[in-house]
């Protein structure tokens, strides 16, 4: 077995959206999309935003394909350890490696693996990826605030004062990022530092700005956690599958994850 079984309560009517993100169809926020497009139907009829149905007994359909109990792929929980030059999205204008094109052709196809949230091109480390989209919708929204870890080289020595800065807050674009944990690991040769970052929230290029805004630009950067799922020895490149414990602790608080059951065997993507 590859992926995770989650059972969830057929019997009741759900959003429409909430359905399609558990289905791994689309996250919360693009199945609100699809439907506003005309895009979904239900029972034969264009569904509206905010309408209910039953998965088990209702027709839905997206862009005329029925969707089916019997056709819901697995839900799967992965960590992979991002190389430097993939970008982490599911396609690429520019035909450059996305995290996908790591994982086993049979993940491509029908899938729907998506990863959460992203990691620069040029940053490495620890990225989730699955096909759950209520929880892509929970770990994506800024008012949950997971707390994500990074090992970050910066060129120089930042003095107490500038590193007190950061941990405070510094205003980006008008806004004052929230408070950061700071800490310096080592001092490196050819005048660089290794700082350990923890932030709860997660701007764009939000690290890289901050540095080079306080006069110590970022020359490497590696998320080695999220939340309490740690990459440890995880080789660059490879996967491995989240622990049911892992799940639980990333999962909102609801009985998504009561049977849950998963394989957690680290396997190499270049291999697969």
């Amino acid at each position: 077995m590859t992926c995770s079984s989650l059972v969830f309560d057929s019997g009741m009517e759900e959003r429409l959206q909430k359905i399609l993100s558990q289905w791994g169809i689309a996250s919360r926020r693009q199945a609100e999309q699809l439907i506003l497009e005309g895009r979904v139907m239900v029972n034969g009829a264009i569904a509206e935003l905010g309408q209910k149905a039953n998965s088990q007994t209702d027709q839905i359909a997206v862009d005329g394909s029925a969707i089916k109990p019997a056709s819901r792929p697995n839900s799967c929980y992965l960590l992979l350890h991002k190389p430097d030059g993939v970008v982490s999205t599911c396609y690429d204008p520019w035909n450059r490696p996305t995290v996908l094109d790591l994982l086993p052709e049979f993940w491509q196809q029908g899938q729907a693996i998506h990863p959460i949230g992203r990691l620069d091109v040029d940053s490495t480390g620890a990225l989730l990826l699955t096909n759950d989209g209520q929880l892509t919708h929970y770990l994506t929204h800024p008012r949950h605030q997971i707390f994500k870890t990074y090992e970050v080289t910066v060129t120089g020595h930042p003095s107490d004062h500038r590193l007190q800065r950061w941990r405070q807050g510094i205003v980006l674009l008008g806004r004052k990022t929230l408070p950061a944990q700071v800490t310096v690991l080592k001092q490196l040769s050819h005048n660089r530092t290794l700082l350990r970052v923890v932030l709860k929230e997660g701007r764009n290029r939000q690290i890289r700005r901050v540095a080079e805004q306080l006069g110590h630009p970022v020359t490497a950067l590696k998320r080695t956690a999220i939340g309490s799922v740690e990459l440890g020895s995880l080789p660059s490149g490879e996967y491995r599958f989240l622990t049911p414990a892992e799940v639980a602790i990333l999962s909102p608080p609801a009985p998504l994850t009561a049977r849950l059951s998963s394989s957690h065997t680290p396997r190499s993507l270049l291999d697969s």
